[in-house]
């Protein structure tokens, strides 16, 4: 073991990096092997889902035409076994080379091992993680600590960040972006995949999520300043947490049925067995005269009425009369004022003339 001679945290986060590149190889190689094997026998990579029962039962059968002859009792049930042997008599795959062939079960074997020494590396994480940090290894388990201890550098930094930083703690990039164009920040980093937050409903992640950075901050803070090293604390918040997380997804189920009250205030089906009789008093036996006219006779009707179409008359503005109409009105008006005048004068001159006429008359009388 690479990982074994390394004692206390710096082994930890070698043994978190050194699985996460034993993942990324594994997938690679399978992918390969899944790949070069299918050219020749196409058909069992639909039959065998798990990735290592596949390189074992390609290791064992070798090419297509053994098949037959070969026990896979060990690796595979007896309904896929026999549905590889059915399969392998119809295959659809091209004939391949023994030198293929040869090629293909050594990239079997080194998946089989990769895999085996995945297995044995996983179980010397989790001893060390139940060692170093055993409160938060039981909240988040012994991978997502492992990698929460590695962002952070060590135990100690780690128990220095609230619980807000360990919640968003590896999606750092997507918290800068968020806040540079001014969007939601994220709910969770590297704690998402806790098997907490994994069981949860999608609409409640936020949630648990952040109960669970809350209480992981407390357990990290036990583990890396406390005396004690047993994980009382750690068993005790997972299953209060727990518990909420029952009572979230229970909420969530009562909205949609419905309370119990409600429900009692819904009106019961009643079924009533009233019998119905026919009154055959209403029956007439003249022959009815349809009201509806048929469509022929309102077609022909449309076409001899003509159809009129009324059209608005427009309005009639007022026309303004010209300055002549006004003078026109004006001008009697001025001839009856004249006429008037002209007759006072009249009279003011014939007063005139008789008392002249009268005066030397008189004059001479004296």
């Amino acid at each position: 073991m690479g990982c074994s001679s390394v004692t206390g945290v710096t082994g930890v986060l070698i043994c978190a990096a050194l699985l996460d590149d034993l993942d990324k190889e594994l997938n690679n190689y399978i992918m390969r092997c899944r790949e070069w094997y299918g050219w020749h026998f196409p058909e069992v990579g639909k039959i065998i889902t798990d990735n290592l029962a596949y390189c074992k039962s390609v290791r064992k059968i070798g090419a297509r035409t053994n098949v037959a002859t070969t026990d896979l009792s060990e690796h595979l049930p007896e309904e896929v076994e026999a549905e590889v042997k059915l399969a392998a008599e119809i295959s659809m795959g091209t004939e391949v080379s023994e030198e293929d062939i040869g090629n293909i079960m050594h990239l079997c074997d080194q998946v089989i091992e990769i895999t085996e020494y995945r297995t044995q590396l996983y179980d010397y994480l989790k001893n060390r993680m139940m060692a170093i940090a055993p409160n938060l290894t039981v909240m988040v388990g012994e991978l997502v600590g492992a990698r929460l201890i590695s962002h952070a550098g060590s135990l100690l930094n780690l128990a220095k960040h609230p619980a807000s930083t360990v919640q968003i703690l590896g999606a750092e990039k997507a918290l800068f972006r968020a806040l540079k164009t001014r969007r939601d920040t994220p709910k969770y980093g590297l704690i998402y995949h806790a098997s907490l937050v994994g069981q949860t409903s999608a609409k409640n992640k936020g949630k648990i999520s952040r109960m669970l950075a809350a209480k992981a901050s407390l357990a990290i803070r036990y583990d890396a300043l406390g005396e004690d090293t047993n994980a009382e604390m750690g068993v005790e918040n997972r299953a209060k947490l727990e518990a909420r997380l029952r009572h979230l997804e229970e909420k969530g189920i009562r909205r949609i049925s419905g309370t119990g009250k409600a429900m009692a205030k819904s009106d019961k089906y009643q079924h009533r067995s009233d019998v119905k009789v026919y009154d055959p008093s209403g029956d007439s036996t003249l022959p009815s005269v349809s009201k509806k006219r048929k469509f022929e006779e309102v077609e022909e009707e449309e076409v001899a009425t003509p159809v009129t179409v009324k059209t608005k008359k427009p309005k009639k503005e007022p026309v303004e009369e010209p300055e002549a109409s006004t003078a026109a009105e004006e001008t009697p008006k001025k001839k009856k004022k004249k006429s008037k005048k002209a007759e006072e004068e009249a009279m003011d001159v014939k007063e005139e003339e008789e008392e002249a006429t009268v005066s030397p008359t008189e004059e001479v009388r004296s």
